[in-house]
């Protein structure tokens, strides 16, 4: 993945798409911020709340839909301690 975009469901959620539109979360706006939801699949496309590639991400929050910062934050090589 290099970069994401967003779509948007409904005034609260964005879907968080990859370049392909594989799906891998959803930004919903809790609280006035927006937090990130990964999103994966299992092998019958059953969905798995909190999984797929971005689930070390899940619970990331937004102050704004800023489609570039959150592709990058998203993205970002995870910190190893």
């Amino acid at each position: 993945m290099n970069k994401l975009h967003l779509n948007s469901y409904n005034e609260t959620i964005y879907r968080v798409l990859t370049e392909s539109d594989e799906h891998v979360g959803n930004l919903k706006l809790i609280n006035g911020l927006w937090k990130f939801k990964a999103i994966g699949y299992d092998a019958h496309g059953d969905v798995l709340p909190g999984g797929g590639p971005l689930t070390d991400r899940h619970n990331l929050s937004f102050d704004a839909l800023d489609e570039e910062n959150i592709s990058r934050q998203l993205l970002a090589t995870p910190i190893l301690d």
